[in-house]
C-alpha cells in the first residue's frame, strides 16, 4: 500500500512541478520574444511554444484526478458534516458508511464510463496542438476515478474497523518528527 501512496504523491508532485516549469518557460519566451534584440528576438519568434498551454491543461486534468484520490485518502476534502456530527454515534456511523459507499459507487461509475469513452475514441482523434492521441489524454478518467473508488473503499474499511475517518492536520510537517528526534539524540544534557 505504501508503494501506491508514494506513486500517487510522486505523480501529483511531478505533474505540478512540470506544469509550473512549462508555464514559466512559456511566459519567459513570450516576454523575451517581445524585446527588440535582433538575433535573440528572431530566434525566439522562430520557436513555437503554442503546445505549452495544451500540455498544462492536460497535466492539470491528470493532477486533479489523482489529487482527488489523494484527498480521499488523507481526509483533505471539504465536507459539510454539521448535521451528521449532531447525530448520535450509531446514526452518524450509518450515514458515514452510506456516504462512503455512494462515493465509491459514483467514482466506479465515472471510471467505467471513462474507460468506455477512452476505448471508443478513434485512434485518429488527437489533441489540437500537440497531436497526442486522445486515448492517452482520456486515460486519466478511468485510472483516477478507480483509484478514488479504491480510496473510498479503503477509508470505509478503516472506518468500520476503528470508527475514525482520516483527518488532515494542517500543522503536521512530514519528516519533522524524525528531525526533532535526531536532534534530541545529538544534544547533550
Amino acid at each position: 500500500m505504501k508503494f501506491l501512496d508514494h506513486l500517487e504523491e510522486w505523480l501529483i508532485a511531478t505533474l505540478l512541478g512540470a506544469a509550473t516549469l512549462v508555464v514559466f518557460m512559456a511566459v519567459l519566451h513570450r516576454y523575451l520574444s517581445g524585446l527588440d534584440i535582433p538575433v535573440m528576438q528572431d530566434f525566439l519568434i522562430s520557436l513555437n511554444t503554442s503546445w505549452a498551454q495544451e500540455l498544462c491543461v492536460i497535466m492539470g486534468v491528470w493532477m486533479a484526478k489523482f489529487g482527488a484520490a489523494y484527498g480521499v485518502r488523507t481526509g483533505i476534502h471539504v465536507g459539510v458534516d454539521v448535521a451528521i456530527n449532531r447525530l448520535d454515534a450509531r446514526w452518524r456511523a450509518r450515514f458515514i458508511v452510506i456516504g462512503l459507499l455512494a462515493g465509491a459507487l459514483f467514482t466506479a461509475t465515472v471510471g467505467a464510463l471513462g474507460a468506455n469513452m477512452m476505448l471508443h475514441t478513434s485512434p485518429d482523434q488527437t489533441s489540437e496542438v500537440m497531436e497526442l492521441p486522445m486515448r492517452y489524454v482520456y486515460l486519466c478518467l478511468p485510472l483516477g476515478s478507480w483509484l478514488m473508488c479504491f480510496r473510498f473503499l479503503q477509508v470505509l474499511v478503516a472506518f468500520m474497523r476503528t470508527g475514525e475517518l482520516p483527518q488532515h492536520d494542517h500543522a503536521y510537517v512530514e519528516g519533522l518528527d524524525e528531525e526533532i528526534a535526531d536532534a534530541g539524540k545529538g544534544a547533550t544534557p
